[in-house]
């Protein structure tokens, strides 16, 4: 069943919205096996949300996002644990990453405006007492996220066809 779940993985992971009897064709499974293992990734929190990665530039959604590194102090007990689930809890905050090097953790964060970000980073983030500092980078052009390429040619190379 490992091997099964592993390969599901793999087909999710390239496209959420493959239909479960498609996966089933494609791993040679009957389609109530499939179904089973995608439940039980489900319960085990392997599987923990299906999303698309959508090209906001296309959008009429305006949006600021930024990178910020940041700094703290690590709570006794409580190593880094705790201010990442502090830091997580914001709205504005997409994702949050324990990092080696320079800095302790990568905060990725989204608001409306250039405006919200800097109040979040100002009143919400810099105050919290293990933050001692933070750096912000701000995204000004996507190339390439999880494996899609967001400019350039597209990656698909059939032919159109028809009628």
């Amino acid at each position: 069943m490992q091997a099964l779940k592993a390969q599901i993985l793999e087909i999710l992971n390239e496209d959420c919205r493959t239909p479960l009897e498609r996966i089933a064709v494609m791993l040679g499974c009957d389609l109530p096996r499939v179904a089973q293992a995608l439940e039980e990734l489900e319960q085990d929190r392997v599987i923990l949300h299906y999303s698309p990665i959508i090209n906001w530039d296309r959008t009429d959604k305006e949006r600021v996002e930024a990178m910020i590194e940041v700094k703290v102090t690590p709570q006794r007990d409580m190593g880094f644990d705790a201010i990442a689930g502090r830091i997580y809890r914001f709205e504005e905050v997409k994702s949050v990453y324990l990092m080696s090097g320079s800095y302790d953790l990568l905060v990725l964060v989204e608001a409306r405006t250039l405006k919200e970000l800097a109040l979040f980073v100002s009143e919400k983030l810099s105050p919290l007492d293990s933050v001692t500092g933070t750096s912000t980078s701000f995204v000004l052009k996507r190339y390439k996220q999880d494996g899609v390429i967001f400019v350039g040619e597209s990656t698909d190379k059939r032919m159109a066809v028809a009628p």
